[in-house]
């Protein structure tokens, strides 16, 4: 039986101005504390837990939202991951901080010094510096499935790891398996978690009642929307100036674009700012849906595309399944990763882009689609078409526009200005403060960190700062120093030079330290020059040899 419904959650027809409605999932110990921070948002949204999970909790909110309103659906780990891709009502997945881990890594290492970390599809490269750095040992695994979860808790037991860190699956596996768990959740991650789905369902209640007697307008609430404007392209570099003026341009018109760019340039972050650009699509909350073409099997992706009919396959669902052209109806659909797509869904995308209509998988019904097809690629598209694995008439329909992003060692003016900001961010979601001489400790790195090539680009800076950050945590009274940057990421040090490297230390070839800043250090310091050489990440004889200098070079002006 399903649990009662609440008396608020009535239909949206309804024309009452209610609390939003709010549905948390759960099938572990995380609905405890759902059910605690519950309490504290219950003047704010009417709350109700479900405890089901997976597919069980997909087809009973499918059920129920058939008479009832939800505004908005919070779930965590593998569960979350799950019902967003299956729920067209907006999910919000409860994310464990850096900080969270942390905490959770503590604890579990007074328990025993042999930890496993067991996380939903992705490992955290960052907990490999971390367990060199603070003598953990931890094994990390990566899962799919509950077998697969099971299966790697117990081929960690196998090889004596005797404590797991993960999330509510993963800790009930664990115990099952006869191993200490460590619940990795805190009660601050879960309220950020209440405090986005409050934002999201405060959104689709007021777009719903925008959409109230208009066609089309009640389907508005459900869809995917674009998180990222043209404020978020962020440099000051020409190249960047340029790149904004050219979203701009192309927001206005209704052309197919194909943005080329290396891995972590800011695709997707593109083709959300030429979404949120156009006045059109921003004025009508129009849907913006993506899709990554080389992540999805080929037998999933064209269902996930153009949608199937009941009965088409074993286990599809009951009056079928709408797919992801009709989601982006009147909007934006984004094909990343386009150069995966199979030749035989080439075909058919081709077809849609010339009828403007799409037939389900199993189906033989046209249905018209008004959508925008932005495509974006890392490879290059017309080596495919030589090579015969990509159509040239579909290159040509996609690539009415074009854009090619620049790669961040093309961006130097943009790069230190971006570790700074990448930086603070990392480090307040870890809920530490930035050290007050972040930007000019920074500054003392550049030659390090503009010596490097970054070939993932600003995801990569991104993601090497998170993991400095979680370092900084760890050691607040911690400096900034190019020897520092190295420890964090030793891969740094592939843009040293050969003689740089054959220095006694690597990094003291690095600081482009002026007296100004060498004075200032002394001073912090109070002249103690041990101290002030560490924090410049050069040894006490290189720090002498820079003060002879600049006093000598100060007596010639």
């Amino acid at each position: 039986m399903r649990p009662a419904s609440h008396p608020n959650a009535r239909d949206y027809n309804d024309g009452s101005k209610e609390k939003p409605v709010i549905w948390t999932v759960s099938v572990s110990r995380l609905a405890d504390l759902f059910r605690d921070i519950t309490l504290e948002y219950d003047d704010r949204a009417t709350i109700e837990p479900i405890d089901l999970g997976f597919e069980d909790a997909a087809r009973h909110i499918r059920e129920r939202m058939a008479t009832e309103r939800c505004d908005a659906v919070i779930a965590a780990g593998s569960n979350g991951a799950y019902l967003k891709s299956r729920l067209s009502v907006p999910v919000v997945i409860a994310k464990a901080s850096g900080f969270d881990v942390m905490q959770a890594l503590s604890r579990a290492r007074k328990i025993t010094p042999d930890i496993g970390v067991v996380t939903y599809q992705n490992t955290m490269p960052a907990l490999k510096e971390f367990q060199d750095a603070f003598g953990f040992r931890i094994a990390q695994r990566q899962y799919a499935t509950e077998e697969d979860a099971r299966a790697q808790i117990n081929e960690l037991k196998a090889g004596g790891i005797k404590a797991i860190v993960g999330a509510g699956l993963i800790t009930d596996l664990a115990e099952e398996a006869g191993l200490a768990a460590v619940f990795m959740y805190s009660a601050a991650s879960i309220r950020q978690a209440f405090d986005d789905a409050l934002e999201i369902a405060k959104l689709t209640q007021l777009e719903s009642q925008r959409g109230r007697g208009t066609p089309g307008g009640a389907g508005t609430a459900d869809t995917l929307r674009a998180k990222h404007g043209i404020t978020d392209l962020r440099g000051e570099s020409a190249a960047m100036e340029e790149l904004r003026q050219t979203v701009v341009l192309y927001a206005r018109s209704p052309a197919t674009v194909l943005i080329q760019g290396e891995t972590g340039t800011g695709k997707e972050l593109v083709a959300q700012a030429i979404h949120r650009e156009n006045p059109r699509m921003a004025a009508g909350n129009r849907p913006f849906v993506a899709v990554n073409c080389g992540a999805i099997a080929e037998s999933l992706l064209e269902s996930e595309l153009f949608g199937y009919e009941e009965g088409a396959f074993t286990g599809s669902r009951r009056g079928g399944h709408a797919g992801l052209f009709e989601a982006a109806h009147r909007g934006t659909l984004f094909l990343d990763e386009i150069g995966e797509m199979p030749l035989t869904l080439q075909t058919r995308l081709l077809r849609v882009l010339e009828e403007r209509e799409i037939v389900r998988v199993g189906g033989t019904r046209p249905i018209p689609v008004d959508v925008r097809i932005i495509s974006a690629t890392h490879c290059d598209l017309e080596q495919r078409i030589r090579a015969g694995r990509f159509r040239a008439d579909l290159f040509y329909r996609l690539a009415v526009l074009r854009l090619m992003l620049p790669p961040l060692r093309e961006r130097s003016d943009d790069l230190i200005p971006l570790a700074v900001w990448c930086l603070k961010n990392a480090l307040a979601a870890l809920g530490a403060r930035p050290h007050p001489n972040l930007q000019a400790e920074i500054n003392a790195c550049a030659p390090l960190l503009q010596s490097y090539g970054w070939p993932g680009n600003v995801r990569e800076l991104r993601n090497l700062m998170e993991r400095v950050a979680l370092f900084l945590a760890a050691e607040p009274l911690q400096a900034i120093s190019p020897g520092f940057m190295l420890k964090a990421a030793p891969e740094l040090m592939q843009g040293v030079t050969a003689e740089s490297a054959c220095a006694p230390l690597a990094a003291e070839k690095i600081p482009a330290t002026s007296t100004e800043n060498i004075s200032q250090t002394l001073a912090r310091f109070d002249g103690n020059r041990a101290a002030a050489a560490k924090h410049l990440g050069i040894s006490r004889t290189t720090l002498w040899r820079k003060l002879r200098q600049d006093r000598e070079q100060s007596v010639v002006r």
